[in-house]
């Protein structure tokens, strides 16, 4: 095989290895906010102006101009050797659909979720026929929306405070099950500050040092986005 072609993502864990599949102002934007947290990103188009702009934005991207309904060409890429591949082509949707079936069903494929982008109903129904494990309607925002929820999939709402500060909903960690919050000691250790806990029909405001997270249960916290990104992800 051409080394050129190889991808160099790690051969053991992949999960935190993904492929974007269509890199316009959607794809784009995934890839962007999945590199800001430090994943392996593999960008992939068929055209070469869409990955020449997005090697403008982080030159150091593992980007390949690649036929996306081309089987052996996916395979060769490394697109069949990452743990989640985000189809974010919208046109032409007999591409995406095809895309999505080699990245889920090819042989060989180490990829354990296929999320793609639909454009209508329709699109939505034959993108899960095919074995889409989650399907998205975009837009610009999402697609940063998205990168955040493949990094950290315990978060459930975010409210922006300011340009620094943020509250989060989340979803108890698992490190964090079975502790209490005096053990846990949120503001000492990730300063961040602990608004509510408890089940999602329950919440407990400013609840006691003494309450023990369960593993249901979520989590309301304030802080900078930093401390709030520091926080277990799973």
């Amino acid at each position: 095989m051409n080394q050129w072609w190889q991808w160099q993502g790690s051969e053991e864990d992949t999960s935190n290895s993904y492929a974007v599949i269509g890199v316009g102002r959607f794809g784009s934007a995934v890839c962007k906010e999945l590199l800001r947290h430090g994943a392996e990103v593999l960008a992939i188009d068929n055209n070469q102006r869409a990955i020449d702009e997005l090697r403008q934005m982080d030159p150091a991207i593992e980007a390949r101009v690649v036929d996306c309904t081309d089987e052996e060409a996916l395979r060769a890429a490394g697109a069949l050797d990452v743990g989640t591949v985000v189809v974010a082509i919208s046109e032409p949707i007999g591409a995406s659909i095809t895309a999505t079936l080699i990245v889920k069903d090819g042989t060989g494929s180490r990829v354990k979720q296929v999320i793609a982008r639909a454009t209508s109903d329709l699109h939505e129904k034959m993108l899960r026929r095919v074995g889409a494990d989650k399907v998205v309607f975009p837009s610009k925002m999402q697609g940063t929306r998205l990168g955040m929820e493949l990094i950290r999939p315990n978060l459930l709402e975010r409210l922006r405070l300011d340009d620094r500060n943020s509250i989060e909903e989340i979803k108890v960690p698992g490190s964090f099950v079975g502790q209490s919050l005096r053990d846990l000691n949120l503001r000492k250790n990730y300063n961040v500050s602990v608004l509510a806990a408890g089940p999602s029909n329950q919440l407990t405001v400013n609840p006691p040092a003494s309450h023990v997270l369960n593993e249901a249960e979520l989590l309301v916290v304030m802080g900078s986005s930093e401390a709030l990104e520091a926080l277990p992800s799973h």
